[in-house]
């Protein structure tokens, strides 16, 4: 017995498994091996052999037309009744095969409720017929089709067919394009099950269709009748057929519906993504974007993947949406514009990116694309290209033919798709993987590859959910400098939803601030930087956000308890009782071991909680019982000269100049 296997689960296992086998070495056993051959090439038997072949392989064809479309019904589309359904899919499964054959019988018997009008109208009788062997086969095989592909497309990321329908792809088009390929594992495992269950079906068939020789006496019926006049060749038929029922489950095996989920779910193997950090803890960028903020200027043909310009929209396209349902706000920009949407999570970006795509009830958007009303069209007709969080690249694909998915979509041949995809993979720096597969791609290889297939597809909006957040430091650096240099050329709007202040500032001309489905601030990065309207931008940014309400004389009265001194700064303050918000820059805050004397007017005694090494500097988590927690940011060697560690008592300074204060 293995370490750690409960005698008490042990036993009853290998009862169960003594009680599964001990039939079939029952069958094994009594076996007239000298005489196997004779009995399974009687006229009789191979009669019977043929007949099943022919009604199982009928029923698969039946079960095939009927359950693929009814597995995806269940899977993908809500509706009443749906449960009361499935029950239905279920029902031949726990039903006895005899019930099931009286069932048909009183459906479509020459006095059933159908039985007449098929035999009127098309001349069709079923039951003692093999038609009738065929139904009978169907009813009681297609649940296990029906349940393998459901349980599949349940695993399946919904986000590949969402992403193939933004690329222009129609419903039967991403169907047979990606949904079945993605699915052929779970597809070849359930139809294998339901051709074994068919080929085996006995008490629906003898019910319903009877047992005439040459016409429904199938296989397992021959059996039954072996069994009165000869036992020893009902035992070599049985054997017969349990020999085909285990190679079909052989076969089956490492195959079953999993295979398609875990390849559809893999993850590209390099870069993780890393947590939001509300706190302002998180690295702010790569050396490469400096301490700019405002989007610079790009030069043609610079950076990684530098080849010709990049081909603009299909048509120059302004945005106006007006948006309702969890996301309640009014959306414009004029053609070329990049939006940066930002907010903590739940604020409703990706609800946004959907809202406009068509592809969730949470919220709705009137949108108009070019003058063009493109509210009522289906995602796959809006001209709207989607890059998901995860890249949703096709794992049955190359990414040439990812790259070529959409041109494909939208009538473009063959032969000038793959030459312009191939231009993509080229411009993006991953032309020579253009052959291989997603899950032979690293992190930032296939997200490059999912912002190729974006860009061909030369949509009139381009919506990025948080296209870099699964690469590394130096990978997002590289990406977004080649991501900036093709949005200049872009000649619709592009709308990035991103946790990184250096994404927001670097790439887009507005940074769009949601919080809880409402817009609190929608203006350039640079005024965004200096003014932020929110306490999780002002973090985000890396700043301290204190919120509070305003008091005499410019002073901050803040939510926590406490007052924060403040000096008039250029814009008019807000009147006594608004609620405003407090921002202190870290390298503003100065830290002291005894309290200090001279020009600060704010000043808290607290205690160092957390030090985390930000490039050349150092930031310093200090906590106070007199107002919120404040980040300072200092030098190394400012932190050994104070001697900081985690519990050091320090005094905090903050000037009253250094205090930017914004309405809320």
């Amino acid at each position: 017995m293995r370490r750690g296997v409960p005698a008490g689960l042990l036993v009853p296992a290998l009862v169960g498994v003594a009680f599964l086998l001990l039939p079939l070495v029952g069958v094994l056993a009594r076996t007239d091996w000298p005489s196997l051959l004779h009995h399974l090439t009687t006229p009789q038997v191979t009669q019977a052999l043929r007949l099943s072949l022919v009604v199982s392989g009928w029923a698969l064809l039946l079960s095939l037309l009927m359950g693929v479309p009814l597995a995806w019904l269940l899977a993908r589309v809500p509706f009443p009744g749906k449960a009361l359904v499935r029950s239905l899919v279920l029902l031949p499964m726990v039903l006895p095969p005899t019930v099931g054959g009286v069932a048909l019988l009183l459906a479509f018997g020459r006095r059933g409720v159908l039985g007449p009008w098929l035999e009127s109208t098309f001349g069709l009788t079923l039951p003692f017929h093999t038609a009738g062997a065929v139904v009978a086969a169907a009813f009681v095989a297609m649940p296990f089709l029906v349940i393998s592909l459901e349980g599949a497309l349940a695993g399946l990321r919904p986000s590949l067919e969402e992403t193939a329908a933004s690329l222009g792809a129609g419903p039967l088009r991403v169907f047979a394009a990606v949904t079945l390929p993605l699915l052929a594992p779970a597809l070849a495992a359930g139809a294998a099950l339901t051709w074994a269950r068919a080929l085996g079906e006995f008490g629906a068939t003898i019910t319903f269709a009877g047992n005439l020789p040459g016409a429904t006496q199938t296989l397992p019926l021959q059996v039954y009748l072996l069994l009165q006049d000869s036992p020893e060749a009902a035992t070599s038929v049985s054997l017969l057929l349990l020999v085909i029922a285990m190679a079909v489950l052989v076969a089956l095996r490492g195959r079953w519906t999993g295979g398609a989920v875990r390849e559809a779910r893999a993850t590209p193997p390099e870069g993780a993504a890393a947590p939001a950090d509300p706190a302002g803890f998180a690295d702010l960028g790569a050396p490469e974007e400096g301490p700019t903020l405002e989007k610079p200027p790009i030069r043609p043909g610079a950076g990684v993947g530098a080849g010709p310009a990049p081909a603009p929209a299909a048509e120059e396209s302004d945005l106006r949406a007006e948006l309702t349902g969890y996301t309640r706000f009014p959306l414009t920009a004029p053609a070329g514009t990049t939006i940066a949407v930002v907010g903590p999570n739940g604020a409703g970006k990706t609800t946004l990116l959907r809202a406009l795509l068509g592809l969730t009830p949470r919220a709705h958007a009137e949108v108009l694309l070019g003058g063009r009303d493109v509210t009522r069209l289906p995602t796959h007709r809006r001209e709207v290209a989607w890059v998901p969080q995860d890249g949703a690249l096709f794992p049955h694909l190359s990414a040439l033919a990812n790259t070529a998915y959409g041109l494909r979509a939208r009538g473009v041949p063959r032969a000038e798709a793959r030459r312009q995809a191939r231009e993509w993979l080229t411009r993006l720096g991953v032309g020579e993987l253009a052959g291989r597969r997603p899950a032979q791609l690293s992190g930032g290889q296939a997200q490059r590859v999912a912002l190729a297939r974006a860009l061909a597809a030369r949509p009139r909006l381009l919506l990025l959910d948080e296209p870099l957040a699964a690469l590394d430091q130096t990978t997002r650096a590289r990406v977004r400098h080649t991501l900036r240099r093709h949005l200049a050329g872009f000649g619709g709007v592009c709308l990035i939803v991103t946790h990184d202040p250096v994404e927001a500032v670097s790439l887009a001309d507005r940074v769009l601030v949601l919080e809880g489905g409402e817009a609190v601030q929608d203006a350039p990065p640079a005024e965004v930087t200096r003014h932020p309207r929110s306490p999780w931008v002002a973090r985000m940014l890396g700043g301290n956000a204190w919120e509070g309400t305003a008091g005499p004389d410019g002073a901050v009265e803040l939510a926590g308890g406490g007052l924060l001194t403040t000096a008039p700064g250029e814009a008019t303050p807000p009147g006594p009782g608004a609620p405003v918000l407090a921002v202190i820059a870290p390298e503003a805050v100065s830290l002291h071991l005894a309290r200090p004397e001279g020009s600060p007017r704010n000043v808290w005694a607290g205690t160092v909680r957390e030090l985390t090494a930000i490039g050349s500097r150092l930031r310093v988590l200090v906590t106070s019982p007199e107002v919120p927690a404040l980040v300072a940011e200092i030098t190394p060697a400012a932190a050994a000269d104070l001697g900081l560690t985690d519990g050091t008592r320090v005094w905090t300074a903050v000037k009253a100049t250094e205090v930017t204060v914004v309405g809320l």
